[in-house]
């Protein structure tokens, strides 16, 4: 009986990960990040000459995140290209996780800071923007 309370657990950390704000984080620090906690994204190492970023798939290609860096290594947005099949899952996560200022807009608040949540729906997929408030 006290497994099913570390399952639910689990489970339930498991998926609030793949939203986790790491804009403001250094380039090391995202990869460690992403190798401990998000062993299902694997790292792109694709190279772009207009813009520094990370990038990481899922195994089922549904899912692509690019953190987009300085010069200094450190990310300052952070973009979700997302397959519509997780759409549903990721409003809820959103829900519970952010507050909901606007139709497919939050803000995360941290370290004195706020983070703008956006969601915007693409023919085939939908893209989530996470970047600091202006």
């Amino acid at each position: 009986m006290k497994v099913f309370p570390l399952i639910t657990l689990l489970l339930s950390t498991g998926t609030s990960l793949f939203s986790q704000n790491l804009v403001g984080f250094r380039e090391s620090e995202i990869k460690k990040y992403m190798q401990e906690n998000r062993k299902d994204m694997n790292i792109d190492n694709t190279k772009n000459s207009k813009f520094r970023y990370l990038k990481y798939s899922d195994n089922l290609d549904n899912q692509t995140i690019l953190f987009f860096l300085k010069k200094n290594s450190v990310c300052y947005s952070e973009r979700m290209i997302c397959d519509f099949s997780v759409k549903d899952e990721k409003l809820r996560e959103f829900d519970k996780l952010y507050k909901e200022t606007g139709e497919n807009i939050w803000i995360d608040s941290h370290d004195g800071k706020d983070y703008i949540i956006t969601i915007k729906e693409r023919q085939w997929s939908f893209i989530v923007t996470i970047e600091p408030e202006k």
